[in-house]
């Protein structure tokens, strides 16, 4: 998995006044948990937006008071109104220990049942895998290119060595339909008539 790099500055305090304070400056609070001790710290808004808005899932390096920690975000919590970044939770990482992460999915090939007039339907655009990050994928490949009208690739069918599908195996990743059942799940329900009033 691709790993990038960002600098933060530990908090001296840590509290509601700390943190608005920080969001003022143009910081995020954000806190480290997983290792010998959760540590609290603060990152320059602007530097989470290429790992923040993109499809890709990184390995990220901390570089917090001159000491690196591998780690991967875990939560992210956004302003109702204004959409800005208000905190974020990382989770350290270990070589020797497994972690559960969500992975983008590509799917490759041109599948024949579309090739045929039916409909490519995405349900999942991540799936959850867990594994040691040196097994990590940077995505999960999936080949529709068999998948004819009403068939679908589902999460049972995924098999990557050393990773582990965390996502129930029942649950459908692509599926191509028919145009006209694609087309009766999209036409609203008509709406119930009225019972008719007595004379």
């Amino acid at each position: 998995m691709k790993t990038v790099s960002m600098s933060g500055s530990p908090r001296e305090n840590v509290g509601k006044k700390d943190a608005k304070k920080q969001r003022s400056e143009g910081n995020v609070p954000c806190v480290l948990y997983g290792g010998e001790k959760q540590i609290h710290f603060s990152v320059p808004e602007k530097s989470f937006k290429d790992v923040i808005f993109t499809p890709n899932t990184y390995i990220i390096n901390l570089n917090i008071a001159g000491k690196n920690y591998n780690s991967v975000l875990k939560d992210v919590q956004y302003h109702p109104v204004t959409d800005n970044i208000l905190h974020v939770d990382f989770l350290e990482i270990f070589d020797n220990k497994s972690v559960a992460i969500s992975v983008p999915i590509n799917l490759t090939g041109t599948s024949k049942g579309v090739l045929r007039g039916g409909k490519l339907v995405r349900k999942y655009r991540k799936l959850k895998v867990k594994g040691l990050p040196k097994y990590l994928p940077d995505e999960i490949q999936v080949d529709i290119t068999n998948l004819n009208i009403n068939e679908s690739i589902k999460v049972m069918d995924m098999k990557t060595e050393n990773i582990e599908f965390l996502d129930p195996p029942s649950s459908i990743i692509a599926a191509v339909k028919s145009a006209r059942a694609v087309a009766e799940e999209e036409e609203p329900a008509a709406e119930p008539k009225a019972p008719a009033e007595n004379a």
